[in-house]
């Protein structure tokens, strides 16, 4: 999913304020999105290392990372909206890891 669609749907549940919680399909798929997303960006960093190709991020261990969703609305925020819908979430998920967990 672009970054653009998934901060297009969080802003759309969090206009929502309260009543986000009755959407909780959205609120799963966004979900399960931004997950799908870090283990992509996890796989991709094992296989670049494996590579021989440099590290963007040196990630803890599996299961210590942790983030919030005000971190990542405030992150794909940051991000211009055309960049936003030239990128994927899996992107956006590497440059968060980059930026917490530098090598």
């Amino acid at each position: 999913m672009s970054a653009e669609r998934f901060y297009q749907r969080a802003s759309a549940l969090q206009a929502k304020g309260a009543l986000a919680l009755l959407s909780r399909r959205e609120i799963g798929a966004l979900t399960d999105e931004g997950k799908a997303a870090s283990q992509r960006a996890r796989a991709n960093q094992e296989a670049a290392v494996a590579a021989g190709r440099g590290a963007r991020f040196c990630p803890p261990r599996r299961g210590q990372a942790a983030l919030t969703s005000d971190e990542l609305m405030r992150v794909l925020a940051a991000i211009p909206s055309a960049e936003r819908t030239r990128i994927d979430m899996t992107e956006v998920m590497t440059r968060i890891f980059a930026s917490k967990f530098p090598c």
